[in-house]
C-alpha cells in the first residue's frame, strides 16, 4: 500500500494558507486607501484611425463631461467603468469602447472608431456616411478623403449595391488612388469619376462589378496609358469582354 507523503501535503496546505492570507490582507488593508483614492489622470487612446478625424481625445473628454461621466478628480470607488463604456457607445462613430482602472489612480479609455468608406450625398438632399460594416453614420465635420456618392439613391440601394463596390475599391490600392466619385443615374445604373483623366466610366447595372473593374484596370494600364488619359470622354465597361470608348468631340 502506497503511503501518503505528509510533508508534500503539508507544504501544499501551507502554500494555500499563505495565498489566502495575502488575498485577505490585500482586501482588508487596502480598503481605506482605495476609498480615499481619487482619479488623478485619464488616458484616452483612439486605436487605429485617430488621424481620420472622426474622433479626438478632446472630443471624447467633452462628451463624457457633458454626461457627467468624466472621472478626473472623482473618488475611484465611484468611477463606473461600465457606465463610461455605455455612454461612449451611444456615439455612432465609436465601434468599441473599453474602460478600466489602474492601481495608481488612473483611468484608461481605449476606443476603436468606425471606418467610413462612403460619403453619400443624394440628390434628395439626404447626406450620411456608411462604414465598412454597413453602419449608416450621420453627417459630421469629418474631412477624410472618402469615396463620394451622388445621384438618385436611397439607403437600401446604398447598402445593397454601393457598399460591396466601395469595399472592393478601398481594398485595392490602385482604385483608392484612381476613383473619387460614384454617380447613380435615375435608372439605377452607375458611373465612376476618376481622379486622373477627363472622362467618365460607365459601369452600368451594379452587378459583376469586380469583373468590370478588372477589365477597366487592364485597359488603364495597357491601353489608356499609351493612348492618353484625356483622349476619351466616356469609357463603357457595361458589357462582358469589351470596352466601348467615346472620343472627345
Amino acid at each position: 500500500m502506497q503511503s501518503f507523503n505528509w510533508k508534500y501535503i503539508a507544504l501544499i496546505l501551507f502554500d494555500v494558507a499563505i495565498a489566502t492570507y495575502l488575498v485577505l490582507a490585500i482586501t482588508v488593508f487596502n480598503q481605506p486607501e482605495d476609498k480615499a483614492l481619487v482619479c488623478t489622470e485619464v488616458n484616452i487612446n483612439i486605436v487605429d484611425g485617430q488621424a481620420r478625424g472622426l474622433l479626438s481625445p478632446t472630443g471624447v473628454k467633452q462628451l463624457l463631461q457633458k454626461q457627467r461621466q468624466y472621472p478626473l478628480a472623482q473618488p475611484m470607488q465611484f468611477v463606473s467603468t461600465r457606465q463610461i463604456e455605455a455612454t461612449l457607445l451611444k456615439n455612432p462613430f465609436i465601434a468599441k469602447a473599453e474602460c478600466y482602472k489602474t492601481q495608481n489612480g488612473h483611468v484608461a479609455i481605449e476606443l476603436q472608431q468606425r471606418n467610413p468608406v462612403l460619403h453619400v450625398m443624394a440628390s434628395s438632399g439626404e447626406q450620411y456616411y456608411i462604414d465598412d460594416e454597413g453602419v449608416i453614420l450621420p453627417p459630421s465635420r469629418f474631412g477624410g478623403n472618402l469615396l463620394v456618392v451622388t445621384g438618385v439613391l436611397n439607403q437600401k440601394y446604398a447598402l445593397t449595391n454601393l457598399l460591396p463596390v466601395a469595399l472592393h475599391l478601398v481594398d485595392d490600392r490602385f482604385w483608392q488612388e484612381q476613383i473619387e466619385q460614384l454617380h447613380i443615374l435615375t435608372d439605377g445604373t452607375m458611373e465612376m469619376v476618376p481622379r486622373v483623366g477627363d472622362h467618365v466610366v460607365y459601369l452600368g447595372a451594379p452587378r459583376d462589378i469586380p469583373k468590370k473593374l478588372e477589365r477597366l484596370k487592364k485597359f488603364y494600364k495597357y491601353g489608356l496609358s499609351h493612348a492618353g488619359w484625356d483622349r476619351y470622354q466616356l469609357i463603357n465597361v457595361e458589357y462582358d469582354n469589351q470596352i466601348i470608348c467615346k472620343r472627345k468631340s
